[in-house]
């Protein structure tokens, strides 16, 4: 993989990508601090609801931002949207209601929605050789799953010498570290979109979606990711804690086990798909996510002893395998069904479509397992994510993909 930092555009922006990302690790600790100085014992509301703010920024903002600024230089729009998310950031610290921390967070997850698509759009043009992309696309998953695990145990560190309000200047400085790199990269020269109706611009990545069978296809096998991610994410606590009576720290295990899975075939996965093309993989974590929910229905239904614990952790392993077979593929689809034209519009659409999968399944996993019991709603996720992972080898036939990955020398 060392091959693609030889692009010095393409390292800068993977640097801007990291510093990026621990700012926003250390910003999700200070918020969840900040929540409790405010507003006490409602703290759990409070994030719950600027959670559910982030994903319909998210979902609303990305493809309405990506029409209205598709004739801006994607340079001018990286480096504002980062310079808008460290104010936001320095800001939180003198915030003392919580109607301004909602307003807040929604202009930071606005700059977030506007960033993110944008920079992915821009990552194919920087590295044209689909061996070099699918192993910057692998480093970018890597990227994602490290900062899941750094970040918390950075923001401890920190936390042991100064206070959780200081957090939110390493954020700060991440979005102005992540703003200076990318005013410091050369940008390929990127032909602009042919003027058209704003309805036509906004719809543009969608209409994408719609006639081309593979990014149907991952539309589905977005909502099979949703199902085992919320499962994770939302329940893994109530799990550790609530049902098996364990630690807190095995709470961490438990999701670094998840992380371990998607880097190890993060890792593993661009030489495979020198070799092969993409659907059998992502169809494979597709067919799998739900049969591991299935499998963790049965043993969290267990009696709890160190052999179901042993079982957990490595089939928390197993899901995240899955997820990233699924999720580290994903941007070769939209790679090769848009061009130089549509292909922010693409992006902004997968970043939309896709967390608004979340939506539904974020609250679906805390309500019924607060209602149900944890077995019972994997049971549940585990039928949506079946019934998805079916639409999404329809979607996707043999006869629509005949295409294996382009075989290129080593640039």
């Amino acid at each position: 993989m060392r091959e693609v930092f030889r692009n010095r555009s393409y390292a800068k922006l993977f640097a801007a990508q990291v510093v990026a990302l621990l700012g926003t690790g250390l910003l999700t600790v200070a918020l969840g601090l900040l929540a409790f100085d405010i507003a006490g014992g409602d703290a759990g509301v409070v994030l719950g609801t600027a959670l559910t703010i982030k994903m319909l920024a998210y979902v609303g903002v990305a493809p309405v931002i990506a029409a209205l600024t598709s004739h801006v230089p994607r340079k001018l729009l990286l480096v504002s949207a980062d310079v808008l998310r460290a104010g936001v950031a320095i800001s939180l610290p003198f915030v003392s209601e919580v109607w301004q921390i909602y307003v807040l967070i929604f202009v930071l997850q606005a700059a977030s929605a506007t960033f993110t698509p944008a920079f992915q759009a821009v990552i194919p043009e920087v590295l044209p050789d689909e061996r070099q992309y699918t192993r910057a696309l692998s480093l970018s998953r890597l990227a994602y799953d490290l900062e899941a695990l750094v970040s918390p145990v950075l923001a401890a560190a920190l936390l042991t010498v100064i206070s959780y309000h200081n957090l939110f200047v390493g954020t700060f400085v991440g979005f102005v570290g992540s703003a200076v790199l990318v005013l410091a990269t050369a940008f390929p020269k990127m032909a602009a979109s042919a003027p058209a109706p704003f309805f036509d611009r906004l719809t543009r990545g969608a209409r994408v979606f719609v006639r081309t069978p593979e990014l149907r296809s991952l539309l589905a096998m977005n909502l099979v990711v949703a199902t085992s991610t919320a499962m994770v994410i939302v329940n893994t606590v109530v799990l550790v804690q609530g049902d098996l009576g364990r630690p807190q720290t095995d709470v961490a295990l438990l999701l670094a086990a998840y992380g371990a899975g998607s880097m190890a075939v993060a890792l593993i996965l661009p030489k495979l798909l020198d070799r092969w093309p993409d659907r059998p993989f992502m169809l494979a974590g597709a067919t799998a996510l739900p049969v591991g929910l299935a499998a963790a229905a049965l043993l969290i239904a267990l009696p709890a002893g160190p052999v179901t614990w042993v079982a957990l952790l490595l089939l928390w392993l197993f899901l995240g395998a899955a997820t990233s077979l699924i999720l580290t593929p994903s941007a070769r689809l939209l790679r090769r069904s848009s061009d130089e034209t549509n292909r922010p519009a693409v992006f902004a659409a997968q970043f939309s479509l896709s967390h608004a999968c979340f939506i539904l399944t974020y609250p679906t996993a805390g309500i019924l397992g607060a209602s149900l019991g944890l077995p019972a709603t994997a049971l549940i996720l585990a039928g949506i994510g079946l019934l998805a992972a079916i639409a999404a080898r329809v979607a996707w036939t043999h006869t629509a993909d005949l295409r294996r990955p382009v075989s290129s020398t080593h640039g």
